[in-house]
């Protein structure tokens, strides 16, 4: 009862948008519930159960934390995305990415170590035996 409650709240507040607009710069940490945009210049950490979007005119230096990330712009520092991280062709990345699955579009730059975390995937032996192991990418 208490995870459909959680996972309905989660949802809900996914539903809202933040963003940060071209020109702004903040330094500091960011904590939201929601999604978020960056168009502007963030120095920090930032840090949602939602999707990050960072835009062309985008640059954070820090740390994201998230479930999905969307980069077009620049990011400086670590990735720590539980879903998938999607870089477009004029992304340029640098530091380290934790990840559970990437997509790197032609032309993007990703200068960095990336460790991938798959979920747990259910494989059977010779025998038909059912094993749980560790996906990986």
């Amino acid at each position: 009862m208490f995870k459909q409650e959680k996972a309905k709240q989660v949802k809900e507040n996914s539903k809202e948008q933040n963003k940060i607009s071209q020109g702004t710069k903040i330094t500091g940490n960011i904590e939201a519930k929601g999604c978020f945009r960056i168009d502007g210049h963030v120095e920090g950490t930032v840090k949602t159960p939602g999707k990050v979007v960072i835009g062309k005119d985008g640059f954070v230096t820090g740390e994201l934390s998230c479930e999905n990330a969307d980069i077009e712009g620049k990011f400086n520092g670590k990735l720590k995305i539980t879903g998938t991280l999607s870089l477009r062709s004029t992304a340029v990345i640098d530091g380290e990415a934790v990840v559970a699955r990437l997509a790197v579009e032609p032309g993007a730059t990703f200068n960095a170590t990336c460790t991938m975390r798959g979920g747990v995937k259910a494989i059977h032996n010779e025998r038909g035996e059912r094993k749980e192991q560790e996906q990986s990418a």
